[in-house]
């Protein structure tokens, strides 16, 4: 059994993977906001666990095993979070810390009749796919709202930012999952969108926020 903070390493390891699957120390020390020897340190530890490539001076890799193990986790998360969504009737800006802290939780028994109350479903309240109990992820093909051009109807699929402040800007705008939305116009300097939805005409949002939402 790996212990809370090795997963937590782990999920970071799986989220800065990417198309490559390959991640620096540096790139990892920045996320958790951990210093590079300590991470150092833990990739030598999780290497011995064969859950981690790891070489010095070189990128770092998930093991197939690591792979499997950071996906479960995912998964544990993300089942938490629409289950307190959907159940519970908390907020999606809500749930992200509460799943944090329930996804250690080494009773797959719990998460299976989760899913099961649940429905199986497939993505998790911020529009992100719910790894399968054997940890595979089917990976999503939407766009950023950024790349879409002036004229553009789209819909809102997804927000891989779940942080509390984002997700209650959106609220605060009244953009959510499903919602349709019209490109009007696009900032040439800056890349700021005005976009129309629902029963607003008009919305600015700027490029970085555009950046965040992804679209279909």
């Amino acid at each position: 059994m790996n212990s809370f903070t090795e997963e937590n390493y782990l999920k970071s390891l799986l989220a800065l993977s990417g198309d490559s699957g390959e991640v620096s120390v540096n790139e990892l020390s920045k996320r958790m906001g951990i210093k590079m020897p300590t991470v150092t340190s833990m990739m030598k530890s999780l290497a011995r666990k064969k859950l981690v490539h790891y070489e010095k001076y070189k990128p770092l890799r998930l093991t197939g095993r690591g792979i499997k193990t950071a996906s479960l986790i995912l998964r544990k998360h993300r089942l938490i979070e629409i289950f307190l969504v959907e159940k519970m009737c908390f907020g999606w800006e809500e749930v992200h810390k509460i799943a944090e802290q329930i996804e250690h939780i080494d009773a797959p028994e719990f998460f299976e009749r989760i899913d099961e109350m649940l429905g199986f479903p497939k993505i998790d309240p911020h529009g992100q796919p719910i790894p399968d109990k054997d940890g595979k992820l089917k990976l999503t093909s939407y766009q950023k709202l950024s790349t879409c051009k002036l004229g553009d109807t789209v819909m809102l699929r997804a927000v891989p930012d779940a942080s509390t402040e984002f997700l209650k800007f959106l609220n605060s705008r009244g953009l959510h999952l499903g919602l349709k939305i019209k490109i009007k116009s696009v900032e040439p300097v800056d890349g700021s969108m005005l976009i129309s939805y629902s029963r607003k005409s008009n919305e600015m949002l700027s490029h970085t926020i555009c950046e965040r939402l992804l679209v279909e």
